[in-house]
């Protein structure tokens, strides 16, 4: 049986005026998130030398229930709170190998 289990790594980097912002609007996403279907795990990071610089790594059961999450109205609602705020963003998607 193939895994089709996803893990996503996204990086945000805050404006450093904006980190709060930020920090709280990434906060807002974990309970609604941790809620959803096909959700394993939802983690928030900060980084110890650069607080402006957070970490989600986050497990799913397939890309597909990622996709109904990447499309909620959550989501949408955080990039519209964010909207100039954050300075860099890059997500990847990866699959455990070993």
């Amino acid at each position: 049986m193939e895994n089709k289990k996803l893990t996503i790594v996204a990086r945000i980097i805050a404006k450093p005026e904006k980190r709060e912002l930020v920090k709280s609007e990434l906060l807002k996403l974990i309970p609604i998130t941790k809620a959803e279907k096909g959700c394993i795990n939802y983690d928030l990071h900060q980084d110890n030398q650069n607080e402006n610089l957070f970490l989600f790594f986050e497990n799913w059961e397939s890309r597909e229930l990622w996709q109904v999450h990447m499309n909620n109205s959550h989501i949408a609602a955080y990039a519209k709170a964010t909207e100039g705020a954050v300075e860099t963003f890059s997500l990847h998607e990866m699959t455990h190998i070993g």
